[in-house]
């Protein structure tokens, strides 16, 4: 178990203060609105009614302990500032912001951010996946950069196996794995032919699925 600390209850800090509480993370829930946090209180382990932009009140609540941080004041660029400053001299390890845009992307980033996200962006990039092409059945984000994806082959690769596509050259994607129905093969056999009722489960970078998907 990992313990967070989420800064700012809009709908985007609610949703992840509230999943991360589900999957069995320990949550720290931190905003200033004290009826909000009222009303939150029992969807997180701890919530507080208190100013992240106090490096003290962080402090007292125990900030500096979490393995990891999440600002979700994207429309505040100078609170968001303030609190990942804090954050950093506190000594927390990972941090990840919301941001509004790219300009206070690239503002947080060198403030010391590990990862600036624009959740309308992202969410948008992931749906496109699946509804731009029949190909692509499921996207798993690993990282920033890299994600597993499933997808049906194309037409071109029935009856070729792994080896002969040879597509961590050609693409730099990995084959982890493929399933036929409810069979699933790990790691696949890459001398295997692909049939049409094969799926592929693969990992590669963002730029790599987009490839992919237009095969």
């Amino acid at each position: 178990m990992k313990s967070y600390v989420v800064i700012g209850l809009g709908r985007f800090g609610m949703e992840m203060a509230a999943k991360l509480y589900e999957c069995g993370e320990d949550v720290l829930a931190i905003d200033t609105d004290e009826n909000l946090i009222d009303k939150f209180a029992d969807r997180v382990t701890r919530a507080v009614a208190a100013d992240g932009r106090d490096p003290d009140v962080l402090k007292k609540l125990g900030v500096e302990n979490c393995d990891r941080a999440i600002v979700a004041v994207g429309s505040d660029l100078a609170a968001s500032a303030l609190i990942t400053m804090n954050l950093k001299a506190l000594g927390v390890p990972y941090i990840l912001c919301k941001a509004h845009d790219d300009t206070y992307r690239e503002i947080l980033e060198k403030l010391g951010a590990d990862r600036v996200i624009i959740p309308e962006r992202e969410m948008a990039d992931k749906l496109s996946l699946g509804l731009t092409t029949t190909g692509i059945m499921e996207y798993i984000e690993l990282s920033e950069e890299y994600g597993i994806v499933e997808m049906n082959p194309p037409e071109s690769w029935y009856g070729k196996s792994i080896r002969q596509l040879d597509l961590r050259s050609r693409y730099g994607a990995n084959v982890i794995a493929l399933r036929d129905g409810d069979a699933l093969s790990i790691p696949p056999d890459i001398n295997l032919p692909i049939e049409d009722t094969t799926v592929l489960v693969m990992l590669g970078n963002y730029k790599t699925i987009n490839q992919l998907k237009k095969l």
